[in-house]
């Protein structure tokens, strides 16, 4: 019967690392020739975006999820894969300490792509050291799904990649008919 079960378990972290890998192959699409311009653009107003404060990027933190908040900009889209990220990673490496305002905006497009790939490589890393029981094992403080198994936080991860990678790629086809974007063509 054990040797059942590590069959399936296995199987889920197999099934996990291929959609993992098809959601990263998208945001690499999207996020190869970004440009800081692309990023700053704001798709409407209201928008949800970054804001320089020093010599920091701190990202909008918006009090709801409703439509009337508008649409995020690139660079809060990709402030907030960092974000959620830098905090998955801290929590299954027992640091449950991260918040929003620890981790600013990389600042350009050249930052945001090696922020992200850096993050990939930890999480990767993450997917293929944990053994089987590490896997499988309930975490009391895992985020953002409390009391769930690595293997649940890794496949909200890879929905939520796949949401970003989608966003960034509407705003940056908005952005590419834009009539700003069409005078500097």
């Amino acid at each position: 019967m054990k040797e059942m079960q590590l069959t399936t378990d296995s199987r889920t972290r197999t099934l996990l690392l291929a959609q993992f890998d098809m959601a990263w192959a998208l945001a690499q699409y999207h996020l190869q020739g970004l440009t800081t311009k692309e990023c700053l653009w704001a798709p409407a107003e209201p928008c949800i975006h970054v804001r320089k404060d020093g010599d920091r990027w701190r990202a909008d933190w918006p009090d709801t999820e409703g439509y009337e908040i508008g649409p995020p900009s690139i660079a809060w889209t990709t402030w907030h894969i960092c974000f959620w990220w830098t905090k998955a990673i801290g929590h299954m490496e027992g640091n449950a300490s991260i918040n929003a305002e620890d981790v600013p905006w990389p600042g350009d497009a050249d930052g945001v792509r090696s922020t992200i790939q850096s993050l990939h490589d930890r999480w990767r890393a993450l997917l293929e050291s944990t053994d089987e029981a590490g896997f499988q094992r309930t975490r009391e403080n895992s985020w953002p799904l409390p009391d769930s198994a690595f293997d649940s936080i890794a496949a909200w991860l890879n929905v939520e990649l796949m949401k970003n990678a989608a966003e960034i790629g509407v705003v940056r086809f908005l952005h590419a008919v834009s009539p700003s974007s069409r005078k500097s063509q």
